[in-house]
């Protein structure tokens, strides 16, 4: 599908990469352009998403970010990723956190003209690489409310944003900082999962009031918080954005491999395609003993389900599983290969 770049968003992000082009000159390719010929260029851009859009996970954060870094290399701009981070926000507020790795931290900042308000890396993804993440993604649908409008309702007509913003927030940050310096597991699921519940309940006490999650959203909650309880520390992390689909970020591989098993015993597929249920790194379920549909029947109940209670399974109500770890931010590919448009004549292939 293709579609012009006129919405607002995506030129504001052109117009200050523009701002900040500098010369370019590649010898090799027999180009050469003066800062001043990029407002006159037109640009052509190809992207494509291996995850669902408009969906609650981020891909308007992948996208701008990806966009912003992209210019950026493109016009020579000599900004460097917090600087950058400042224009990709203009595109989606989350994109600033997308231009690094690992743990990012959106400064508010104090400016009026928010030139100041920009990400700051906290740590790289080696930092903490016990850590890995199974993302279920309950809906691919669009959702009903898209994360802007939602978030400008919030803010015109929820109290409790107000004090969340005023009371909550800045002293959570600070413990959050702590907990990922320290890699204090049970204090970064602790507020993980507290500061997703809270959001939601803003959602709810917006009006009118937007449910981003469903029933599926809920019994994963459920089957985490009963799980970490059954446990003498917390085993996994939950966090929902603008969505159903649920970020589950487990303590380590071995936890991986359990909460894993958990999913697919309460969310087994609706077909034998297990290579398409799980996507990312397979070799986790690998690890949790998983190799075809047959294994999966076999899953025995989780042990903190009471003997007396059967429990329910939810077969076909989760679309697919994506398994991954932290990450880096944006990279510049230099195989041409992997370029969604033709060199030749910049359409894409």
């Amino acid at each position: 599908m293709e579609i012009s770049l006129s919405g607002g968003r995506f030129q504001s992000c052109l117009r200050e990469i523009r701002a900040r082009a500098c010369d370019v000159e590649d010898s090799k390719k027999g180009v050469k352009i003066s800062k001043e010929d990029w407002s006159k260029l037109h640009v052509h851009i190809a992207s494509y998403n291996n995850f669902p859009t408009a969906a609650g996970l981020a891909s308007s954060a992948a996208g701008f970010a990806c966009l912003v870094y992209a210019l950026g290399k493109l016009m020579n701009v000599k900004e460097d990723e917090s600087q950058l981070s400042a224009i990709a926000r203009q595109g989606s507020g989350s994109a600033c956190r997308s231009l690094f790795g690992g743990f990012v931290k959106w400064i508010m900042g104090k400016e009026e003209n928010g030139s100041d308000s920009l990400a700051v890396q906290l740590a790289d993804e080696k930092h903490w690489d016990d850590l890995v993440i199974v993302i279920a993604v309950v809906s691919s649908r669009q959702k009903e409310t898209s994360s802007t409008s939602g978030m400008r309702e919030t803010v015109e007509t929820s109290l409790l944003l107000q004090h969340r913003a005023k009371e909550i927030v800045p002293k959570r940050i600070l413990q959050m900082e702590e907990a990922i310096r320290n890699r204090d597991f049970a204090s970064f699921s602790q507020l993980t999962c507290t500061d997703s519940n809270q959001f939601h309940a803003v959602c709810l006490d917006t009006s009118p009031p937007i449910f981003y999650m469903n029933d599926t959203s809920h019994r994963i909650i459920s089957i985490a918080e009963k799980w970490n309880r059954s446990e003498e520390s917390p085993q996994v992390a939950y966090t929902f954005d603008a969505g159903p689909n649920a970020v589950l970020i487990a303590r380590n591989r071995k936890a991986a491999t359990l909460l894993i098993q958990r999913l697919l015993y309460y969310f087994p597929p609706n077909s034998d395609d297990l290579d398409s249920y799980i996507i990312g790194d397979k070799s986790l379920a690998k690890d949790a003993g998983i190799n075809g549909i047959q294994d999966i029947e076999a899953l025995p109940p989780p042990p903190e389900i009471k003997d007396n209670i059967p429990s329910q399974k939810y077969k076909g109500d989760v679309s697919y599983f994506i398994c991954t770890r932290p990450g880096r931010g944006p990279v510049l590919l230099t195989d041409e290969s992997q370029a969604l448009l033709n060199s030749e004549n910049g359409l894409p292939k």
